[in-house]
This record gives C-alpha cells, sequence and structure tokens, in this order.
C-alpha cells in the first residue's frame, strides 16, 4: 500500500506558510484506545502521557529522544484512521490558505483549527511549539529497525488528481510520482517526522487514511507485531497489508526507515 522516492529537498510554498512540524493522529474507538496505546507505544518505541481533553480522548506517544510527533484520539463514532496535525507559527495564516484551495473549515478553536480537505480528509492545524529533532528509529532484539514515517491518503479516482494538487500546494513540499502509477507522494524538507503518500484506489469510496511504517526488514517486523496482537491480512509487492489489536489498518513496508526510500 505504500512507496516512494530518494533524498529529501527542501522546498516551500510559495503563498502558504511553512510546515515547521507535523504530528499524525492514531484514532481509534474511544473504547479501544487503551489496548490501541499499549500496542503503538510497543511498536514505536515510546511512552504515553497522561490523557488530555473533556473525556480523556488525546494521548501523546513520547520518545526517549527527539520531539514528540504520534499522538492519539479515541474517537465517538466509527473505526477511526488517522489524521495529521501542520504545526505552523501563524495558524490563521494556514487556515486561509488550506480555504482558498478548496479546504472546509469543520471546527475552529482557540488557537488551533479543524480542516477538512476537499475529498474529505480531516488535518488539524495547529502552532508550531518549538518542535525539531526527529526520534531515532525504533530496533528491535532482531536487528530489524522501523520508523512510522509516513500518512496514506486511500482516493477514490475520481478525486486523486485534485487531492494530489491540493496535499502538494497546501504543504509546499516536493511533490512527485511514486514507484507505482497508483501512488503519489508528497516528500517533506529533511528532518520532518512525515510524509504523506497518495493512493488511488481501484473503486470509488470514502476517502481515508493509515499510517506506514519504514521497515529495514518487512518479515521481521511484522513477526514482532504479531506478537504484539497484531493481524497481517494481506500483501503488496513492497509491503504487508496488517491490523492492530483493535483493528485499525496499517502498513509495514520495504523502505530505509533512516530516509524512507526504497531500497
Amino acid at each position: 500500500m505504500s512507496e516512494g522516492g530518494g533524498p529529501a529537498e527542501n522546498t516551500a510554498a510559495a503563498t502558504g506558510p511553512a510546515i515547521r512540524w507535523t504530528h499524525v493522529f492514531v484514532d481509534r474507538p474511544a473504547a479501544d484506545l487503551g489496548p490501541a496505546l499499549g500496542f503503538w507505544t510497543a511498536v514505536t518505541g515510546t511512552g504515553s502521557s497522561e490523557p488530555r481533553g473533556e473525556r480523556g480522548e488525546f494521548v501523546t506517544l513520547q520518545p526517549v529522544e527527539g520531539d514528540a510527533y504520534v499522538k492519539a484520539q479515541g474517537v465517538r463514532d466509527g473505526a477511526g484512521g488517522a489524521h495529521l496535525c501542520l504545526s505552523v507559527e501563524d495558524v490563521p495564516a494556514l487556515v486561509g490558505w488550506a480555504l482558498r484551495l478548496g479546504a472546509e473549515l469543520v471546527a475552529d478553536h482557540d488557537g488551533w483549527a479543524v480542516l477538512s480537505s476537499p475529498a474529505g480528509q480531516s488535518f488539524c492545524a495547529v502552532p508550531w511549539n518549538g518542535e525539531s529533532a526527529r526520534p531515532p528509529v525504533t530496533e528491535g532484539p532482531d536487528g530489524a529497525t522501523s520508523r512510522l514515517d509516513q500518512v496514506s491518503i486511500d482516493l477514490a479516482p475520481g478525486v486523486f488528481d485534485a487531492e494530489t494538487v491540493f496535499w502538494s500546494e497546501l504543504t509546499g513540499w516536493e511533490s512527485l510520482p511514486g514507484a507505482f502509477p497508483e501512488f503519489h507522494l508528497v516528500r517533506p524538507p529533511a528532518g520532518l517526522p512525515l510524509r504523506i503518500l497518495l493512493q488511488r484506489l481501484g473503486t470509488e469510496r470514502p476517502t481515508s487514511a493509515h499510517l506506514d511504517l519504514a521497515c529495514s526488514d518487512v518479515d521481521a517486523v511484522r513477526a514482532r507485531h504479531e506478537a504484539l496482537g497484531a493481524t497481517a491480512v494481506g500483501r503488496g509487492a513492497r509491503w504487508t497489508v496488517m491490523r492492530d489489536p483493535v483493528g485499525g489498518v496499517y502498513c509495514l513496508t520495504g523502505r530505509d526507515p533512516e530516509t524512507g526510500s526504497l531500497p
């Protein structure tokens, strides 16, 4: 489900604010947040913060080194998925830029906002708090390494091209075709922790997103995840589709965990 390219180049949007950091939310049903956290902290080598929010629905996955970039949310409705938070110095400027590109404002909070892409993928505009240090890769006892480094947005054929333009212009990052025709990569400047992969599906269906981990050895990392309660449900050319212990879909991909690039 996931492919990508080579070394990153630092590019910036001409009229949109620079993205200074990114977070990804692991969205899972509120009733399953505890088991989901147990799994995702284990596979990312992190600990969990104290819950936040009116219902204790938000948790940050805290790395031993570097700045946090993975969070979790217990959602009230649906099976969950994933969404990005884009951190900038000027949140209203990012919101305005997104709206000009066709996004919809879903909720305007004090200092941050929830938006939706033209095809319906949720994301947030949040203030940058000085984050700059990407955490190291996660290494298992067998020596195989992995890194959660990519958000894959799964798109129906009819919206794929427009979403490719939207995410490329919104971020101002390098935009280039993936290794297969159904993929398009939006690659950030070096040092930012997350890439965006746009995937064109074979059928018309609602937009969704899932997480991708770059793995030095997909089979070794798969075995480690299965020991923690995950299940392999499919294979592609260079990836394995997994379900975490609460049913959330994600992929293990054969890419370099340090660079995100294909071997």
